[in-house]
Protein backbone atom coordinates (compact mmCIF):
# COMPACT_ATOMS: atom_id res chain seq x y z
CA UNK A 1 0.00 0.00 0.00
CA UNK A 2 1.34 3.18 -0.88
CA UNK A 3 -0.57 6.24 0.30
CA UNK A 4 -3.10 4.73 1.37
CA UNK A 5 -4.52 3.13 -2.05
CA UNK A 6 -4.18 -0.62 -2.73
CA UNK A 7 -1.49 -1.07 -5.08
CA UNK A 8 -0.84 -5.10 -5.49
CA UNK A 9 -3.53 -8.05 -3.78
CA UNK A 10 -1.35 -10.01 -1.49
CA UNK A 11 -0.65 -13.15 -3.40
CA UNK A 12 1.57 -15.11 -0.90
CA UNK A 13 1.03 -16.20 2.83
CA UNK A 14 3.13 -15.02 5.42
CA UNK A 15 4.06 -18.32 6.53
CA UNK A 16 2.76 -21.33 6.52
CA UNK A 17 0.81 -21.72 3.01
CA UNK A 18 -2.62 -20.92 1.35
CA UNK A 19 -4.35 -22.59 -1.51
CA UNK A 20 -5.26 -20.71 -5.00
CA UNK A 21 -7.53 -22.56 -6.52
CA UNK A 22 -5.94 -26.19 -7.27
CA UNK A 23 -2.24 -24.26 -6.79
CA UNK A 24 -0.86 -24.01 -3.50
CA UNK A 25 1.61 -21.73 -2.65
CA UNK A 26 4.10 -22.73 0.94
CA UNK A 27 6.40 -19.64 2.47
CA UNK A 28 9.47 -21.96 2.31
CA UNK A 29 12.40 -18.89 3.36
CA UNK A 30 12.26 -15.13 3.33
CA UNK A 31 15.29 -12.54 3.98
CA UNK A 32 14.68 -9.01 4.62
CA UNK A 33 17.19 -6.36 3.30
CA UNK A 34 17.50 -2.69 3.71
CA UNK A 35 16.46 -2.19 -0.16
CA UNK A 36 14.52 -5.40 -0.93
CA UNK A 37 13.24 -9.04 0.30
CA UNK A 38 13.97 -12.10 -1.06
CA UNK A 39 10.88 -14.58 -0.41
CA UNK A 40 11.28 -18.74 -1.36
CA UNK A 41 8.31 -20.34 -2.28
CA UNK A 42 7.34 -24.01 -2.64
CA UNK A 43 4.32 -23.45 -5.26
CA UNK A 44 2.39 -26.72 -6.24
CA UNK A 45 -0.26 -27.85 -8.56
CA UNK A 46 -3.09 -29.99 -6.88
CA UNK A 47 -6.60 -31.32 -8.73
CA UNK A 48 -8.04 -34.12 -8.92
CA UNK A 49 -5.97 -35.58 -11.96
CA UNK A 50 -3.36 -35.80 -9.27
CA UNK A 51 -0.36 -33.91 -8.20
CA UNK A 52 2.25 -32.70 -10.10
CA UNK A 53 6.16 -31.78 -9.11
CA UNK A 54 6.22 -28.83 -7.01
CA UNK A 55 8.45 -25.87 -8.09
CA UNK A 56 10.12 -23.37 -6.07
CA UNK A 57 9.56 -19.87 -7.02
CA UNK A 58 11.68 -16.60 -6.22
CA UNK A 59 10.16 -13.94 -5.55
CA UNK A 60 12.59 -10.32 -5.10
CA UNK A 61 10.04 -7.36 -3.53
CA UNK A 62 12.11 -3.91 -4.39
CA UNK A 63 11.13 -2.11 -1.71
CA UNK A 64 12.95 1.25 -1.68
CA UNK A 65 10.71 2.70 -4.52
CA UNK A 66 9.12 5.65 -2.58
CA UNK A 67 5.35 7.04 -2.22
CA UNK A 68 6.47 9.39 -5.55
CA UNK A 69 9.28 9.92 -8.00
CA UNK A 70 12.01 7.78 -8.09
CA UNK A 71 14.59 6.23 -5.84
CA UNK A 72 16.93 8.25 -4.46
CA UNK A 73 19.62 6.69 -5.59
CA UNK A 74 19.93 4.16 -8.33
CA UNK A 75 22.74 1.78 -6.20
CA UNK A 76 19.78 0.18 -4.59
CA UNK A 77 18.22 -0.53 -7.89
CA UNK A 78 21.52 -2.27 -9.17
CA UNK A 79 21.66 -4.40 -6.30
CA UNK A 80 18.26 -5.68 -6.71
CA UNK A 81 19.07 -6.17 -10.62
CA UNK A 82 22.07 -8.29 -9.89
CA UNK A 83 20.59 -10.65 -7.12
CA UNK A 84 17.29 -11.18 -9.75
CA UNK A 85 20.53 -12.24 -12.47
CA UNK A 86 21.68 -14.55 -9.99
CA UNK A 87 18.80 -16.39 -8.63
CA UNK A 88 17.39 -17.01 -11.85
CA UNK A 89 18.41 -20.40 -13.08
CA UNK A 90 19.39 -20.51 -16.85
CA UNK A 91 16.87 -23.29 -17.26
CA UNK A 92 14.05 -21.05 -16.22
CA UNK A 93 10.89 -19.30 -18.31
CA UNK A 94 10.94 -15.80 -18.45
CA UNK A 95 10.94 -13.54 -15.22
CA UNK A 96 8.00 -12.03 -14.27
CA UNK A 97 7.68 -8.62 -13.32
CA UNK A 98 5.05 -6.56 -11.78
CA UNK A 99 4.38 -3.09 -9.89
CA UNK A 100 0.86 -1.48 -9.79
CA UNK A 101 -0.12 -0.94 -13.08
CA UNK A 102 2.81 -2.79 -14.74
CA UNK A 103 4.02 -0.15 -16.75
CA UNK A 104 6.12 2.98 -15.02
CA UNK A 105 8.06 0.91 -12.54
CA UNK A 106 8.11 -2.27 -14.32
CA UNK A 107 8.83 -0.73 -18.04
CA UNK A 108 12.02 1.33 -16.01
CA UNK A 109 13.49 -2.28 -14.24
CA UNK A 110 13.43 -4.29 -17.60
CA UNK A 111 14.47 -1.53 -19.58
CA UNK A 112 18.02 -0.34 -16.87
CA UNK A 113 18.42 -4.64 -17.30
CA UNK A 114 18.38 -4.51 -21.18
CA UNK A 115 20.11 -1.49 -21.68
CA UNK A 116 23.07 -3.20 -19.77
CA UNK A 117 22.82 -5.91 -21.58
CA UNK A 118 23.88 -3.95 -24.43
CA UNK A 119 26.59 -1.80 -23.01
CA UNK A 120 28.66 -5.72 -22.18
CA UNK A 121 27.34 -6.77 -25.52
CA UNK A 122 27.43 -3.46 -27.94
CA UNK A 123 29.63 -1.16 -25.75
CA UNK A 124 26.40 1.23 -26.14
CA UNK A 125 23.42 1.72 -25.17
CA UNK A 126 19.65 3.06 -26.66
CA UNK A 127 17.40 4.07 -24.09
CA UNK A 128 14.72 5.77 -26.21
CA UNK A 129 15.22 2.95 -29.08
CA UNK A 130 14.39 0.36 -26.14
CA UNK A 131 11.60 2.65 -24.50
CA UNK A 132 9.75 2.96 -28.26
CA UNK A 133 10.49 -0.61 -28.57
CA UNK A 134 8.75 -2.06 -25.42
CA UNK A 135 5.83 0.38 -25.66
CA UNK A 136 5.20 -1.50 -28.69
CA UNK A 137 4.61 -4.39 -27.24
CA UNK A 138 3.04 -2.96 -24.24
CA UNK A 139 1.51 0.79 -23.56
CA UNK A 140 2.75 3.50 -21.73
CA UNK A 141 5.78 1.61 -20.34
CA UNK A 142 7.86 4.85 -18.46
CA UNK A 143 4.80 6.40 -17.60
CA UNK A 144 6.98 9.84 -16.70
CA UNK A 145 9.92 11.95 -16.98
CA UNK A 146 11.64 10.98 -13.66
CA UNK A 147 11.35 7.28 -14.25
CA UNK A 148 12.89 8.33 -17.92
CA UNK A 149 15.47 9.88 -15.71
CA UNK A 150 16.75 7.34 -13.74
CA UNK A 151 16.88 5.40 -16.41
CA UNK A 152 20.04 7.21 -17.26
CA UNK A 153 21.23 7.91 -13.63
CA UNK A 154 21.62 3.97 -13.22
CA UNK A 155 23.10 3.79 -16.43
CA UNK A 156 25.60 6.18 -15.25
CA UNK A 157 26.16 4.62 -12.05
CA UNK A 158 26.88 1.34 -13.83
CA UNK A 159 29.53 3.18 -16.33
CA UNK A 160 31.25 5.32 -14.32
CA UNK A 161 31.54 2.72 -11.00
CA UNK A 162 30.78 -1.50 -12.87
CA UNK A 163 30.32 -4.02 -10.25
CA UNK A 164 32.25 -3.80 -7.33
CA UNK A 165 31.11 -6.60 -5.70
CA UNK A 166 33.50 -9.08 -4.26
CA UNK A 167 32.91 -12.53 -2.84
CA UNK A 168 34.89 -13.49 0.11
CA UNK A 169 37.03 -15.67 -1.63
CA UNK A 170 38.38 -12.76 -4.06
CA UNK A 171 39.45 -10.16 -1.44
CA UNK A 172 43.05 -11.53 -0.70
CA UNK A 173 43.52 -11.11 -4.64
CA UNK A 174 41.71 -7.79 -5.09
CA UNK A 175 43.75 -6.19 -2.09
CA UNK A 176 46.91 -7.26 -3.95
CA UNK A 177 45.75 -4.89 -7.17
CA UNK A 178 44.59 -2.27 -5.10
CA UNK A 179 48.41 -2.05 -3.14
CA UNK A 180 50.59 -2.77 -5.97
CA UNK A 181 48.63 -1.85 -9.28
CA UNK A 182 48.58 1.63 -10.70
CA UNK A 183 46.62 3.61 -12.63
CA UNK A 184 46.91 5.39 -15.90
CA UNK A 185 47.78 8.53 -13.83
CA UNK A 186 50.44 6.91 -11.91
CA UNK A 187 47.75 6.61 -8.51
CA UNK A 188 47.83 3.03 -6.62
CA UNK A 189 44.80 0.96 -7.50
CA UNK A 190 43.75 2.12 -3.28
CA UNK A 191 44.27 5.67 -4.57
CA UNK A 192 42.44 5.51 -7.70
CA UNK A 193 39.28 3.97 -6.00
CA UNK A 194 38.84 6.17 -3.00
CA UNK A 195 39.49 9.38 -5.64
CA UNK A 196 36.06 8.18 -7.04
CA UNK A 197 34.00 8.72 -3.77
CA UNK A 198 34.93 12.17 -4.05
CA UNK A 199 32.65 12.12 -7.31
CA UNK A 200 29.87 12.43 -4.56
CA UNK A 201 28.79 15.50 -4.50
CA UNK A 202 28.38 17.38 -1.45
CA UNK A 203 24.65 19.06 -1.62
CA UNK A 204 25.25 22.04 -0.02
CA UNK A 205 21.67 23.13 -0.89
CA UNK A 206 19.99 20.05 1.17
CA UNK A 207 21.69 21.53 4.43
CA UNK A 208 19.28 24.68 5.03
CA UNK A 209 18.23 23.87 8.38
CA UNK A 210 21.86 23.25 9.87
CA UNK A 211 22.98 26.55 8.13
CA UNK A 212 20.48 28.78 9.85
CA UNK A 213 22.10 31.24 12.14
CA UNK A 214 20.40 29.95 15.10
CA UNK A 215 21.28 26.46 14.23
CA UNK A 216 25.25 27.60 13.64
CA UNK A 217 26.71 27.14 17.07
CA UNK A 218 25.25 24.03 17.56
CA UNK A 219 27.43 22.27 15.18
CA UNK A 220 31.17 21.57 15.87
CA UNK A 221 32.44 21.29 12.80
CA UNK A 222 30.87 24.15 9.99
CA UNK A 223 32.13 21.48 6.80
CA UNK A 224 29.81 18.58 8.43
CA UNK A 225 26.22 19.49 8.78
CA UNK A 226 23.33 17.02 8.31
CA UNK A 227 21.15 16.99 5.01
CA UNK A 228 17.67 17.75 5.84
CA UNK A 229 15.86 15.16 3.73
CA UNK A 230 17.43 12.36 6.78
CA UNK A 231 17.98 14.95 9.52
CA UNK A 232 17.17 13.44 13.14
CA UNK A 233 14.11 16.35 13.89
CA UNK A 234 13.69 16.75 17.47
CA UNK A 235 10.17 18.15 18.66
CA UNK A 236 9.76 21.60 19.23
CA UNK A 237 10.00 23.04 22.66
CA UNK A 238 6.55 25.14 23.78
CA UNK A 239 7.46 28.37 22.86
CA UNK A 240 11.02 28.36 21.37
CA UNK A 241 11.71 28.19 17.94
CA UNK A 242 14.94 26.56 15.97
CA UNK A 243 14.69 23.84 18.88
CA UNK A 244 13.97 20.79 16.88
CA UNK A 245 17.61 20.95 15.38
CA UNK A 246 20.61 18.58 16.26
CA UNK A 247 23.63 17.58 13.83
CA UNK A 248 22.86 14.09 13.16
CA UNK A 249 21.67 11.74 10.17
CA UNK A 250 19.57 8.96 9.91
CA UNK A 251 22.08 5.96 8.29
CA UNK A 252 20.97 2.58 6.88
CA UNK A 253 21.68 -1.03 8.06
CA UNK A 254 22.29 -3.38 6.23
CA UNK A 255 19.07 -4.25 6.42
CA UNK A 256 16.65 -1.96 8.11
CA UNK A 257 16.73 1.90 7.14
CA UNK A 258 17.67 4.37 10.00
CA UNK A 259 19.22 1.56 11.60
CA UNK A 260 22.07 3.63 12.66
CA UNK A 261 21.76 8.24 13.47
CA UNK A 262 25.30 9.44 13.26
CA UNK A 263 26.11 12.30 15.33
CA UNK A 264 28.83 15.06 16.37
CA UNK A 265 30.10 14.59 19.88
CA UNK A 266 27.69 16.83 22.17
CA UNK A 267 29.08 20.57 22.58
CA UNK A 268 28.38 21.43 26.46
CA UNK A 269 25.18 23.57 25.25
CA UNK A 270 23.73 20.45 22.99
CA UNK A 271 23.86 17.85 25.50
CA UNK A 272 20.04 17.89 26.37
CA UNK A 273 19.38 17.70 22.83
CA UNK A 274 21.68 14.63 22.55
CA UNK A 275 19.54 13.03 25.34
CA UNK A 276 16.47 14.61 24.00
CA UNK A 277 16.90 12.28 20.88
CA UNK A 278 18.06 9.82 22.83
CA UNK A 279 14.76 9.59 24.27
CA UNK A 280 12.49 10.62 21.74
CA UNK A 281 13.81 8.00 19.20
CA UNK A 282 13.71 5.38 21.98
CA UNK A 283 17.50 4.60 21.03
CA UNK A 284 19.27 2.01 23.77
CA UNK A 285 23.04 1.61 22.54
CA UNK A 286 25.83 4.69 21.73
CA UNK A 287 28.86 3.94 20.69
CA UNK A 288 31.49 6.74 21.32
CA UNK A 289 34.76 6.54 18.89
CA UNK A 290 36.68 9.13 20.36
CA UNK A 291 38.33 10.53 23.28
CA UNK A 292 36.85 13.74 25.31
CA UNK A 293 40.43 15.71 24.40
CA UNK A 294 42.78 14.61 21.43
CA UNK A 295 46.17 16.18 21.03
CA UNK A 296 45.35 19.09 23.70
CA UNK A 297 41.96 19.96 21.62
CA UNK A 298 38.21 19.35 22.80
CA UNK A 299 36.84 16.47 20.97
CA UNK A 300 33.51 16.17 22.72
CA UNK A 301 32.11 16.85 26.10
CA UNK A 302 31.13 14.18 28.70
CA UNK A 303 27.82 13.66 28.55
CA UNK A 304 27.66 10.99 31.27
CA UNK A 305 28.45 10.69 35.13
CA UNK A 306 32.01 9.43 36.38
CA UNK A 307 29.54 8.00 38.83
CA UNK A 308 25.97 8.48 40.85
CA UNK A 309 23.91 10.70 38.69
CA UNK A 310 23.97 13.71 36.54
CA UNK A 311 20.87 16.19 35.04
CA UNK A 312 20.87 17.99 31.79
CA UNK A 313 18.05 19.79 32.01
CA UNK A 314 14.77 17.21 31.83
CA UNK A 315 16.91 14.08 31.55
CA UNK A 316 18.82 12.47 34.48
CA UNK A 317 21.65 9.90 33.96
CA UNK A 318 22.11 6.86 36.42
CA UNK A 319 25.07 5.11 35.88
CA UNK A 320 25.03 1.31 37.18
CA UNK A 321 27.78 -0.54 35.77
CA UNK A 322 31.39 0.65 34.73
CA UNK A 323 33.17 -2.30 32.59
CA UNK A 324 36.44 -2.51 31.15
CA UNK A 325 37.06 -4.67 28.10
CA UNK A 326 40.07 -5.29 25.67
CA UNK A 327 39.45 -2.24 23.87
CA UNK A 328 36.01 -0.45 25.00
CA UNK A 329 34.71 0.37 28.36
CA UNK A 330 30.82 -0.29 28.56
CA UNK A 331 29.07 1.54 30.97
CA UNK A 332 25.06 0.37 31.84
CA UNK A 333 22.99 3.56 32.68
CA UNK A 334 19.73 4.32 32.86
CA UNK A 335 17.94 7.48 31.66
CA UNK A 336 14.58 9.10 33.04
CA UNK A 337 12.79 12.26 31.71
CA UNK A 338 11.73 14.53 34.12
CA UNK A 339 7.93 14.54 33.01
CA UNK A 340 7.72 11.10 33.08
CA UNK A 341 8.88 9.43 36.68
CA UNK A 342 7.20 6.05 36.52
CA UNK A 343 9.69 3.17 36.99
CA UNK A 344 8.06 2.06 33.69
CA UNK A 345 9.54 4.46 31.56
CA UNK A 346 13.08 4.54 32.89
CA UNK A 347 15.07 3.50 29.52
CA UNK A 348 18.48 1.49 30.09
CA UNK A 349 21.33 2.27 27.83
CA UNK A 350 24.52 0.79 26.98
CA UNK A 351 27.04 3.09 26.07
CA UNK A 352 30.35 1.34 24.34
CA UNK A 353 33.75 3.50 24.64
CA UNK A 354 36.07 2.16 22.38
CA UNK A 355 39.87 3.77 23.18
CA UNK A 356 41.59 1.34 20.46
CA UNK A 357 41.77 4.64 17.79
CA UNK A 358 45.01 6.26 18.12
CA UNK A 359 45.09 10.25 18.17
CA UNK A 360 46.49 10.01 14.63
CA UNK A 361 45.62 7.59 11.73
CA UNK A 362 43.82 4.31 12.16
CA UNK A 363 44.11 1.46 15.37
CA UNK A 364 46.51 -0.52 14.60
CA UNK A 365 44.81 -4.03 14.10
CA UNK A 366 41.25 -5.06 13.32
CA UNK A 367 40.46 -7.13 16.33
CA UNK A 368 38.99 -4.21 18.18
CA UNK A 369 36.58 -3.07 15.86
CA UNK A 370 35.36 -6.56 15.40
CA UNK A 371 35.21 -7.29 18.67
CA UNK A 372 33.03 -3.83 19.10
CA UNK A 373 30.35 -4.48 16.35
CA UNK A 374 29.60 -7.57 17.30
CA UNK A 375 29.37 -6.58 21.11
CA UNK A 376 26.59 -3.43 19.64
CA UNK A 377 25.05 -6.24 16.91
CA UNK A 378 24.07 -8.61 20.25
CA UNK A 379 23.03 -5.74 22.19
CA UNK A 380 20.89 -4.48 20.05
CA UNK A 381 19.28 -8.18 19.84
CA UNK A 382 18.74 -7.89 22.99
CA UNK A 383 17.33 -4.36 22.88
CA UNK A 384 14.97 -4.08 19.83
CA UNK A 385 16.33 -3.02 16.49
CA UNK A 386 15.86 0.60 17.81
CA UNK A 387 18.51 3.46 15.91
CA UNK A 388 22.50 2.94 17.29
CA UNK A 389 23.59 6.43 18.20
CA UNK A 390 27.48 6.73 16.92
CA UNK A 391 29.95 9.32 16.53
CA UNK A 392 33.14 10.73 17.02
CA UNK A 393 33.88 14.34 17.39
CA UNK A 394 32.48 15.48 14.34
CA UNK A 395 30.62 12.55 13.16
CA UNK A 396 31.93 11.22 9.96
CA UNK A 397 35.61 10.01 9.84
CA UNK A 398 35.37 7.55 12.56
CA UNK A 399 31.89 7.46 12.90
CA UNK A 400 31.62 6.70 8.72
CA UNK A 401 33.89 3.66 9.44
CA UNK A 402 32.35 2.23 12.39
CA UNK A 403 28.81 2.28 10.11
CA UNK A 404 30.87 0.80 7.12
CA UNK A 405 32.16 -2.01 8.89
CA UNK A 406 28.77 -2.85 10.37
CA UNK A 407 27.04 -3.63 6.97
CA UNK A 408 30.03 -4.53 5.48
CA UNK A 409 30.34 -7.45 8.13
CA UNK A 410 26.63 -8.28 8.30
CA UNK A 411 26.68 -8.69 4.81
CA UNK A 412 29.78 -10.58 4.96
CA UNK A 413 28.47 -13.03 7.74
CA UNK A 414 24.95 -13.07 5.57
CA UNK A 415 25.71 -13.72 2.16
CA UNK A 416 30.07 -13.73 1.99
CA UNK A 417 29.58 -10.63 -0.10
CA UNK A 418 31.39 -7.53 0.34
CA UNK A 419 31.35 -3.95 -1.25
CA UNK A 420 33.26 -1.47 0.37
CA UNK A 421 33.54 1.10 -2.40
CA UNK A 422 29.07 1.14 -3.11
CA UNK A 423 29.01 1.09 0.86
CA UNK A 424 30.98 4.08 1.77
CA UNK A 425 29.43 5.82 -1.66
CA UNK A 426 26.39 4.93 0.11
CA UNK A 427 26.74 6.78 3.37
CA UNK A 428 28.47 9.70 1.97
CA UNK A 429 25.12 10.13 0.12
CA UNK A 430 23.45 10.55 3.10
CA UNK A 431 25.82 12.33 5.50
CA UNK A 432 29.08 14.18 4.23
CA UNK A 433 32.24 12.65 4.68
CA UNK A 434 31.38 9.58 5.69
CA UNK A 435 34.92 7.82 5.71
CA UNK A 436 37.11 10.75 5.53
CA UNK A 437 40.51 9.18 4.78
CA UNK A 438 42.22 6.57 2.58
CA UNK A 439 43.72 5.57 5.91
CA UNK A 440 40.09 4.73 7.11
CA UNK A 441 38.94 3.31 3.37
CA UNK A 442 41.52 0.53 3.73
CA UNK A 443 41.39 0.09 7.20
CA UNK A 444 37.30 -1.15 6.15
CA UNK A 445 39.22 -3.69 3.72
CA UNK A 446 42.17 -4.69 6.75
CA UNK A 447 39.04 -5.19 9.20
CA UNK A 448 36.99 -7.14 6.73
CA UNK A 449 40.53 -9.34 5.79
CA UNK A 450 41.03 -10.24 9.85
CA UNK A 451 37.27 -11.35 10.26
CA UNK A 452 38.12 -13.78 7.49
CA UNK A 453 40.89 -15.23 8.71
CA UNK A 454 39.43 -14.84 12.39
CA UNK A 455 36.15 -16.74 10.90
CA UNK A 456 37.40 -18.97 7.81
CA UNK A 457 37.28 -21.90 10.00
CA UNK A 458 33.93 -21.33 11.45
CA UNK A 459 32.13 -20.08 8.25
CA UNK A 460 31.64 -21.03 4.30
CA UNK A 461 33.94 -17.81 3.31
CA UNK A 462 36.78 -20.21 1.69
Amino acid sequence: TLTNTDKCYQYWPDQGCWMYGNIRVAMEDFTVLVDYTIRKFCVQFQAGEGTRAPRLVTQLHFTSWPDFGVPFSPIGMLKFLKKVKTVNPSYAGPVVVHCSAGVGRTGTFIVIDGMIDMMHGEQMVDVFGSVSRIREQRCQLIQTDMQYSFIYQALLEYYLYGDTELDVCSLEGHLHRLHNTRAPNDRLGLEEEFRKLTNVRIMKENMRTGNLPANMKKNRVLQIIPYDFNRVILPVKRGQEFTDYINASFIDGYRQKDYFIATQGPLSHTVEDFWRMMWDWSCHSIVMLTELKEREQDKCFQYWPSEGSVTFGDYTLELRADTLCDTFTLKDMVLTYRLVRMEKHARHVRHFHFHGWPEIGIPAEGRGMIDLVASVQRQQQQSGNHPIIVHCSAGAGRTGTFIALSNILERVKAEGLLDVFQTVKSLRMQRPHMVQTMEQYDFCYKVVQDFVEIFSDYANFK
